[in-house]
C-alpha cells in the first residue's frame, strides 16, 4: 500500500503537472540552486551555446523534475523525458538521442539506473555529441558514428553515490536538492490553494507544512486528501481545524510521521535495545527492502534526528523516545 508520507511519485500525482511552476521566479524553496541556475542559463543563452549538463540529487518529492521543466522552459526548448529503468538496450538510448533537436533538453529520471554498459554511448554524446553505435552480428559488426545536435541532459536522481565516476564527470553543474523549510512549504500549500481554487487560512497552511516532512510532494499530496475533508465537513475552505481533523484521521503526526516511521522506530527500540543495528537485521525485522528503508524512510528520520547512523549501525535519539513518549534509557556506552 502506497504512504500518503512518502516522497515517492504515485500514480495519483499526475495532478502535480497542473500545478507545477513553469519558470525560476515561481519556484519556491532550493535558493541558492535557484539562483546558480539562473546565472547560468542566461550566461548560455548569451553565448547562443547548450547549457552545460544537469545532475540533480536528492531525497524523492524535492522538485528534480520541475526544476528539469524550468531549466527547458527558461532556455526556450522543447524537453524529452525517460527514465533509466525504460533505457534496456543500446538502441532505446539510440531511439531517444536521434530523435533530439538543436537546444533541446533531454531529462533521465532515476539516472543511476542505467545499465553500465548503456553509459558508454553515453559518454560521448554528453562530450561530443556524437553517438557511437555497432550494427550487426559478431561477424560482420561495424560501428557507425552520428552527429548529434548540441543539447543538454538533465539527469536526476535519489542516489548520487550510485553513480560512476565517469558519467558524474560529465556533468558541468551538479546540484543537490535539500529539505524545504516549514516556511518555504506553507508558501507552497498557499500557491496550491490559489492553482486549485481552494482557499486555506495561513495558519492551516503551516499546520500543513509541519506534518509534509520537508517535501513538497507531500505539502501537495496532503492538501487534496484535506481538501476533501473541507468538502465533505465544511463548506470546502480549509482552516486549522479542519486540517488538524484530516490529518490526524489520515494518522499523519505533528512531525509528519506515520505508522511505517513509527514501526521501524519501535522495531529498534524494541528488538534491538535502541541500537545500535545494521540495517540488514532493521529490514528484515519489519520486513522492508534494505534500499527502501536507505532511500524512503531514513532520510527525514536523520533529518529530524530521530534516528542516528553510527560507525555500528543505527541508533534511536532520545527525541525519537521523547515523540514516542517512550522512557529513555540513556545513551550506550
Amino acid at each position: 500500500m502506497d504512504r500518503i508520507t512518502s516522497g515517492e511519485r504515485f500514480p495519483e500525482d499526475s495532478f502535480e503537472k497542473n500545478i507545477r511552476p513553469t519558470s525560476i521566479d515561481e519556484y519556491v524553496g532550493q535558493t541558492e540552486v535557484k539562483e546558480n541556475l539562473n546565472i547560468f542559463i542566461k550566461a548560455a543563452k548569451m553565448r547562443n551555446e547548450p547549457l552545460d549538463h544537469v545532475l540533480l540529487y536528492g531525497p524523492p518529492g524535492l522538485g528534480k523534475t520541475t526544476l528539469a521543466y524550468i531549466i527547458a522552459n527558461e532556455l526556450g526548448s522543447n524537453i524529452k523525458t525517460t527514465s533509466g529503468p525504460s533505457i534496456e538496450k543500446s538502441g532505446d538510448l539510440a531511439a531517444v538521442l536521434s530523435s533530439l533537436e538543436e537546444g533541446d533538453v533531454l531529462f533521465i529520471d532515476e539516472i543511476h539506473r542505467i545499465p553500465r554498459f548503456i553509459e558508454e554511448i553515453l559518454y560521448s554524446a554528453m562530450e561530443d555529441f556524437t553517438l557511437d553505435i555497432i550494427v550487426g552480428s559478431e561477424a560482420s559488426s561495424r560501428n557507425i558514428r552520428i552527429d548529434l545536435p548540441p543539447f543538454t541532459l538533465v539527469g536526476a536522481t535519489t542516489r548520487a553515490g550510485d553513480l560512476t565516476g565517469p558519467l558524474r564527470d560529465r556533468f558541468g553543474i551538479v546540484n543537490k536538492l535539500n529539505y524545504y523549510t516549514e516556511e518555504e512549504l506553507k508558501q507552497i500549500a498557499m500557491r496550491t490553494s490559489h492553482v486549485l481554487d481552494t482557499a486555506i487560512t495561513e495558519d492551516a497552511a503551516y499546520e500543513l507544512a509541519r506534518r509534509s516532512r520537508g517535501t513538497p510532494r507531500i505539502t501537495n499530496r496532503l492538501f487534496k486528501r484535506v481538501r476533501d475533508f473541507a468538502l465533505v465537513m465544511g463548506d470546502g475552505s480549509i482552516d486549522l481545524d479542519i486540517c488538524k481533523l484530516a490529518l490526524d484521521r489520515l494518522k499523519v503526526d505533528s512531525l509528519g510521521l506515520d505508522d511505517t516511521d513509527y514501526n521501524l522506530l519501535k522495531s529498534i527500540i524494541e528488538k534491538f535495545n535502541g541500537g545500535p543495528v545494521g540495517i540488514e537485521a532493521i529490514a528484515s525485522s519489519i520486513g522492508e527492502e534494505q534500499t527502501t528503508i536507505e532511500d524512503v524512510y531514513e532520510p527525514y528520520l536523520l533529518q529530524t534526528g530521530l534516528l542516528k547512523r553510527t560507525s555500528r549501525g543505527r541508533m534511536v535519539t532520545k527525541k525519537a523516545y521523547d515523540h514516542l513518549g517512550l522512557p529513555y534509557k540513556g545513551d550506550k556506552k
